[in-house]
């Protein structure tokens, strides 16, 4: 089932063109990676996706739905998730209290947090630290988990409005090769479990090529490529400018 669809992005700033008539469908349950050199157009993509940039031209479809023209806060609660590139947590709450955030925010009721209602969520909360195997640690300030572990509890937060949708930003950025293997297999476990549709950016191929059912490449804002790893791998305009050109990290 179709879960996303872009249908001809287009996006200008000041005359250049960012994103040029890019078109494609996310799964339930599929892994999508979208990748390309530095300026290919990535972040642009994403920020359209979520709400934060409106098309020049194009629509964007959650489950069947235009939601191009809605506000972020309005797609968030229509199920779509997102993790960013830098991780967006408060540090002097803690770990539960971040999630319950979340699930606040989700509902409308953020603004009621330090009212008695800042209990309302205990349970929801831990049933989602326990998802991304932070339970032992709900009790410690966000402020000085280690990276992998922030790392899981915005998974957390961004699994707060039970998305249909999730939306990935170079997720493993920062993070040594094993927690990037392990933060990919819990995005790839839970993709599957609830039928969750993940795309996701990356700069290391290594995690690209591991995690990814299919590969999206962006090039001076337009797809040049789309399939497996191996076809990837095999496609030579790929190669000459992106793979094979020693670019292992990928920009916006």
């Amino acid at each position: 089932m179709t879960v996303l669809a872009a249908e001809g992005l287009r996006k200008s700033f000041g005359g250049t063109a960012a994103v040029q008539g890019v078109s494609f469908a996310v799964a339930a349950g599929e892994m999508l990676a979208l990748i390309g050199p530095n300026g290919a157009g990535k972040s642009t993509c994403f920020n359209m996706l979520s709400g934060q940039l409106r098309p020049d031209a194009g629509r964007v479809l959650l489950g069947g739905a235009d939601i191009t023209a809605l506000a972020p806060r309005r797609i968030w609660r229509l199920g779509v998730g997102r993790t960013f590139q830098i991780t967006a947590t408060f540090a002097s709450m803690t770990v539960g209290e971040n999630v319950q955030m979340a699930l606040l925010s989700h509902a409308g009721q953020v603004w009621r947090f330090w009212r008695p209602v800042r209990r309302r969520g205990v349970a929801a909360a831990a049933a989602l630290l326990d998802q991304v195997g932070l339970s032992a640690l709900a009790d410690t300030a966000a402020g000085v988990l280690a990276y992998g572990d922030l790392k899981r509890l915005e998974l957390a937060m961004a699994l707060a409005n039970a998305p249909r949708l999730l939306l990935m930003d170079e997720p493993t950025a920062g993070m040594a090769p094993a927690e990037r293997t392990a933060l990919m297999r819990l995005a790839r476990d839970l993709a599957t479990a609830h039928g969750i549709a993940v795309l996701f950016t990356e700069h290391d191929m290594d995690v690209v090529f591991s995690a990814a059912d299919r590969i999206l490449v962006l090039h001076h804002g337009a797809l040049i490529a789309e399939g497996d790893g191996a076809a990837i791998r095999a496609d030579a305009r790929v190669r000459e400018v992106y793979l094979g050109s020693g670019a292992t990290s990928g920009g916006h």
